[in-house]
């Protein structure tokens, strides 16, 4: 995808950043721009992982709305969620969106938690990040976005995650491409950055922000804080 074409207005005949310097750059300008976001709104583990279970195809403010339906009827717990009726369950989520499949999902979770985790999302904890995403795939409705959300903020694991916004932003740069997978843009940031959990929180919330800002559809190029950052060499292709 063409700098043209996308509204990236990276300055003629300035030298061109590799992937992994871009990236860098890239978070370091969006870090002195916007500060620490302090990711992700959770007051225990477990909710944070509902979080990352509900926001799929609805926005946050619908989510905070199904998390406080949980907690007013009590059903924030795995145990809770996996002895209750589906009719209470899918009430609760009614304003996540999609209720139905979401409690069909959040109950596969659970259940999961009971049966072998001891039904606490610590768990999960005594395995490494490898290791708990592979099992979190495993799981009903859970995807690469999902587990990784579930495994960097729930359980503070390094591993990266890659959404929409990132792929977005790296498209009109020219850093990737829209067939490329998820894993290999997982892997430009893995590469790029220190392996840590705060960076890799803080990197992920940078990309939402700076897409929800300025990286719209119709994006905003001009104000936009990456505004002059370049593109490298033959970008577009795999990293």
């Amino acid at each position: 995808m063409s700098a043209e074409r996308t509204g990236n207005r990276s300055t003629p005949g300035a030298a061109k950043e590799p992937p992994l310097a871009f990236i860098r750059s890239l978070y370091h300008v969006l870090d002195r721009h916007y500060g620490d976001l302090r990711w992700w709104p959770g007051e225990t583990p477990f909710e944070v992982a509902v979080g990352a279970i509900l926001t799929q195809n609805t926005n946050w403010r619908n989510v905070e709305k199904a998390i406080e339906n949980l907690k007013k009827e009590n059903l924030l717990s795995p145990a809770a969620i996996n002895a209750s009726e589906d009719g209470r369950l899918e009430t609760a989520l009614r304003p996540s969106g999609f209720y139905r499949v979401k409690a069909k999902r959040l109950r596969a979770f659970a259940n999961y938690l009971v049966r072998f985790c001891g039904g606490t999302m610590e768990g999960l904890m005594a395995e490494g990040a490898g290791e708990i995403r592979a099992k979190l795939l495993t799981i009903h409705g859970i995807g690469e976005e999902t587990a990784d959300s579930i495994v960097l903020y729930g359980l503070g694991k390094p591993v990266f995650v890659v959404d929409a916004y990132t792929r977005r932003i790296l498209e009109r740069h020219g850093i990737s491409e829209a067939r490329e997978s998820y894993g290999a843009v997982q892997r430009l940031f893995v590469e790029a950055l220190p392996k840590s959990p705060a960076v890799y929180n803080q990197c992920h919330a940078l990309l939402v922000q700076v897409g929800k800002d300025y990286c719209r559809k119709e994006p905003r190029c001009d104000s936009c804080p990456l505004s002059g950052l370049n593109s490298p060499p033959g970008a577009g292709g795999k990293p």
